[in-house]
Parts: C-alpha cells; structure tokens; sequence
C-alpha cells in the first residue's frame, strides 16, 4: 500500500493493518521528512487516544491529516505504532 499527497509517497507498506476502512501503516514506513507534529488530538471509545500529524510537501501543509493511536485500548491493539492518513490523502495499492 502507498500513501500519497502532493504528489509525495507520504507511506509505502506491505504490511498495513486495515480498520475500519482505514489502512494502518507501520511508522517506520513513513517518511518523516514529510511530517509535522501537531497537538491535535481526538478520542475514540474503543480505541483511545489518537494524536495527529500534519503533512508539509514543498510549504503545501495537509493539517492534521495523519493520526496514530500511540497507546490504543486493548480492542485495538493491533494498530499500535501505526499511523492512517485522511483528509485527501490517497491510499491505494
């Protein structure tokens, strides 16, 4: 799976974890180059915490659109250290 904005592969991955329509991909797929931490953060009931990153391609900034579950609840633990990306980043194989 790849993970694209901007015309960057923001992730690449044969190893992504798929929930609910989302695809999970291991942080150490990710090229962090792209990345910005954000203090955004939202809760889910079943699976936790999520903390947000923003992607930054050539001073083009996509805020918020990729989130990981650092220390999800046990129903999801299989997410853990992966991140899954929205807000028009294209996931596809």
């Amino acid at each position: 799976m790849k993970a694209v904005w901007n015309g960057a592969v923001i992730a690449e991955s044969n190893d992504t974890v798929l929930l609910e329509g989302n695809h999970y991909f291991p942080f150490d797929s990710i090229n962090l180059a792209f990345l910005r931490e954000s203090t955004h953060t939202s809760t889910c009931g079943w699976k936790g915490l999520a903390n947000y990153y923003s992607i930054d391609v050539n001073g083009k900034v996509n805020t918020n659109a990729v989130w990981i579950y650092r220390d999800p609840k046990t129903a999801a633990a299989e997410i853990k250290g992966h991140v899954a990306f929205w807000n028009g980043v294209t996931v596809t194989e």
